[in-house]
């Protein structure tokens, strides 16, 4: 997440279950994400042992895929409301119904309401978080049947840029916002069936069709695996600032430095970039007008505002959810009176241009040169690529005051995953796990996580199969009586049943004599 912390420290193999505050102790940030983090996981492991990979419940099942055809116009699909859960993580499809204004004036002779009602469901097109271009061939629904109808699932941080709400109006203009917030994304996104190996559009095998979903959604987990040092630079004697002769952090700070996969693909063509503010110094913008950008503020102080030369991003809240890197703009010029901001270049024309989508600027802090070659192993910083780093594995990358980054040799990598590396001026180092020998340790990505989940194999005009998974409740009705009662009555039941069945296998009773056995006795008995 892009969000202000120092640190995280939720670790799931300590099987930590709470956080437990202290009297007269500070509190952390750190503290408090960590216990949500924890309800969190737990909340979302308990649903997906309880309902599977993904399922939605019986009778509200949401994301029911419809398609519609529209002949000379751009197919669409229908996504039909209520829940869905995927791998534990709760989803709503449901279209929130517009608000009633006051109509306090008087209508005018033959005015009526000839508004068209609104949409009660969401569409492809217009999906909340997918946002779909027309104009964009790329995001148009395959013209070739069958391609499946699946869910992306993923989070991201909001923080007041994108979220003005966000902001406590009381606190008044000058001070920084509060807390950010957590967003899960959903989009319905198609997938044609060749990707698949599924092209004959007469395979109606649920069973296949899923199979061969999951094999390509576990291809789509990253593969990279980075560690990070502190390291002393040789060039540490040179350094004026009061620093701790042994530290190998140089830093004047404790910042929490985020490395960030820009472009993906292999070590070739992929870069990154870092922020030793986590990504968090972000600037709304108010207006552009060319490579001009105008800002709602200059940031809170000296450490959180643009200078000459630093690289940022310029996105908005679709770009964002899209996941799509654009390139990174460096700036050119400071207009302080006029909160302005001159950029390299023109932003990405499908960035910013629409006030509703809250456009902002992300500044990051590397500096393409600034490393310098030193020691076995090292490497200097690696040259720029579109304002971002070009990835170089299999040796140490210098970030800055002592920082190092190794990326593992022969991986792949996806826009967007990231690695947080906290570094502390009390212990001149970097919070990183190690072995027994003090080797720092590959370490996946610590985000993005990306959900999957199948919906629909869309076959044709009006043919769908229908892939989602649904659960019934657990409760049941109430017996009559207590379970004592009804285990004494059970046992009762089955004594009955065994006697009979005891009786039926001894055979019928022996038969009596009969009445007159010509003894005459019968004579005596009857005086």
């Amino acid at each position: 997440m892009h969000a202000d912390i120092s640190r995280t420290t939720f670790r799931p193999e300590r099987h930590y279950s709470a956080v437990i505050a202290q009297q007269g102790r500070v509190q952390l940030d750190a503290d408090a994400n960590e216990q949500t983090a924890i309800q969190l996981a737990q909340a979302r492991t308990v649903a997906a042992d309880l309902i599977g990979r993904h399922g939605g419940p019986a009778g509200a099942t949401g994301f029911a895929i419809r398609f519609e055809g529209r002949g000379t116009e751009l197919d669409d699909l229908t996504i039909g409301g209520g829940r869905y859960y995927v791998n534990g993580i709760q989803l709503d499809a449901s279209r929130p119904r517009p608000g009633t204004p006051v109509d306090d004036a008087e209508p005018a002779d033959g005015d009526k309401d000839t508004a068209p009602a609104p949409p009660v469901t969401w569409t492809y097109w217009d999906q909340p978080d997918g946002h779909r271009d027309p104009e964009r061939p790329a995001d148009r629904l395959p013209t070739a049947f069958p391609y499946l109808a699946y869910l992306k699932v993923w989070e991201r941080s909001v923080t007041a840029a994108e979220d003005p709400a966000l902001r406590e109006p009381a606190l008044g203009p000058a001070l920084p916002d509060t807390a950010a917030r957590l967003k899960t994304v959903w989009q319905v996104l198609p997938l044609e069936g060749s990707r698949l190996g599924l092209e004959d559009g007469a395979d109606r095998d649920k069973g296949k069709v899923r199979a061969a979903f999951d094999a390509w959604a576990a291809a789509q987990v990253s593969t990279a695996r980075m560690a990070a040092r502190s390291e002393r630079p040789d060039h540490a004697d040179e350094d004026p600032c009061p620093v701790r002769p042994d530290a190998r952090y140089r830093g004047p700070e404790n910042q929490l430095y985020r490395v960030e996969v820009h472009q993906g693909g292999a070590a070739g063509e992929a870069t990154f970039k870092w922020s030793r503010e986590n990504g968090s110094v972000t600037l709304a913008v108010d207006g552009l007008d060319g490579t001009w950008a105008e800002l709602a503020s200059l940031g809170g102080d000296g450490r959180l505002d643009l200078n000459v030369g630093d690289w940022v991003e310029f996105a908005d809240t679709a770009s964002v959810s899209r996941g799509e890197p654009l390139p990174l703009l460096r700036v050119e010029e400071l207009d302080l009176p006029g909160r302005r901001v001159r950029l390299s270049d023109e932003p990405d024309p499908s960035v910013g241009r629409r006030p509703e989508l809250r456009p902002f600027l992300r500044r990051w802090d590397h500096r393409p040169g600034s490393g310098r070659p030193s020691g076995r192993g090292r490497r200097g910083a690696p040259a720029p690529r579109g304002g971002a780093l070009r990835i170089e594995e299999g040796g140490w990358l210098p970030l800055e005051d002592g920082v190092e980054v190794w990326f593992e040799p022969g991986r792949t990598y996806r826009p967007g995953d990231f690695w947080l590396v906290a570094a502390r001026t009390s212990t001149g180092g970097v919070e990183w796990p190690t072995d027994a020998a003090r080797r720092p340790l590959l370490q996946s990505p610590a985000g993005i996580r990306v959900h999957y989940a199948p919906l629909a194999w869309v076959l044709g005009e009006g043919s769908v199969a229908d892939l989602r998974l649904a659960f019934g409740p657990l409760a049941g009705p109430i017996p009559a009586a207590n379970e004592e009662e009804l285990a004494a009555e059970a046992a009762a039941e089955e004594e009955a049943v065994a006697a009979e069945r005891a009786a039926g296998a001894a055979g019928p009773p022996p038969s009596l004599p009969p009445a007159g056995d010509g003894s005459g006795n019968e004579a005596q008995h009857g005086n």
